[in-house]
């Protein structure tokens, strides 16, 4: 086990500026105090109330590392200022060589045998300088009454930070929840109620789907039929072309046939010619 401390963490408190719905920011300065290696994870009490980043990582030797913490805006303010919510910083020794997307919650895991080193933080709540917080009460302000006395609830005379009672539930480490661990919830719940849309969004779809699939059958039987029409079309243009070739053999054929007849019925020129002649020659002879 380590004797030494592996983090500095400065501030030793979250302060935050309470306004009533406003958001507010608090940064936290991580200081490695050894020669090797250091992971870090953030987690709190209220992981819905509070906004971490980065919530993890990894410190190198001597070097720093800061995370901002944002309160989430509040719809009412909590009575004197008093917050009772809580911040655990663990941390422990890793190689060389593992990156910051490596770093899981099962790193931090006191079963495992490695030391862990966590440091509790508590949240304190100021008013802005306009507020009537900060309103003289017998010659003193308001604010730095509350700030002390929930300062000493939290402190022993030496000014280190008590270690809560196990009866204390929210002081616990067991109540503290990683920003994984309320990641997933978020998401279930979210899932949860995203349920009833979901549901409705995939009927939409489905009968979409369903109307789809009726217009594309009806689709394919209309290409179906036209594909039918253009065979049948088809056909008939080739008999058609058929027929038209037939016609004109047979009117070529008919053709010769009367070119034949015409010339068997009429008489040549020159046959005429010499018939005449003849019959001239004759009468002549006849009347001599």
């Amino acid at each position: 086990m380590l004797t030494t401390e592996l983090l500095d963490v400065q501030p030793s408190e979250l302060q935050f500026t309470f306004e009533v719905k406003k958001q507010s920011t608090c940064s936290i300065q991580l200081g490695n105090r050894s020669d090797q290696y250091v992971a870090f994870k953030v987690k709190t009490t209220s992981p819905k109330k509070y906004c971490v980043r980065p919530n993890a990582g990894i410190i190198k030797p001597k070097a720093t590392c800061d995370f901002t913490v944002t309160m989430q805006a509040q719809k009412v303010a909590p009575p004197d200022l008093q917050c009772k919510d809580k911040f655990l910083i663990q941390c422990t020794v890793i190689p060389f060589g593992i990156s910051e997307e490596d770093v899981t919650s099962n790193m931090f895991a006191k079963d495992s045998g490695k030391y862990v080193e966590e440091k509790k933080l508590r949240v304190v709540l100021t008013s802005p300088p306009s507020s009537p917080a900060f309103l003289p009460v017998n010659g003193e302000s308001k604010q730095d009454l509350c700030y002390e006395t929930s300062v000493e609830k939290d402190r022993v005379p030496n000014g280190v930070e008590n270690i809560p009672s196990p009866q204390r539930g929210a002081d616990n480490v067991d109540g503290f929840e990683s920003y994984e661990d309320m990641d997933e919830s978020r998401a279930v719940k979210h899932a949860e109620e995203l349920k009833p849309e979901k549901n409705a969004v995939e009927l939409n779809l489905a009968k979409d789907f369903e109307e789809l699939k009726s217009k594309l059958r009806t689709v394919n039987l209309k290409l179906k039929e036209a594909d039918l029409t253009i065979i049948k079309l088809t056909e008939e243009k080739s008999m058609t072309t058929q027929e038209k070739n037939m016609l004109k053999q047979e009117l070529g054929l008919l053709r010769k046939k009367n070119n034949a007849r015409r010339i068997m019925v009429g008489f040549p020129v020159l046959y005429v010619f010499l018939v005449a002649l003849i019959s001239i020659a004759i009468g002549y002879f006849a009347r001599s």
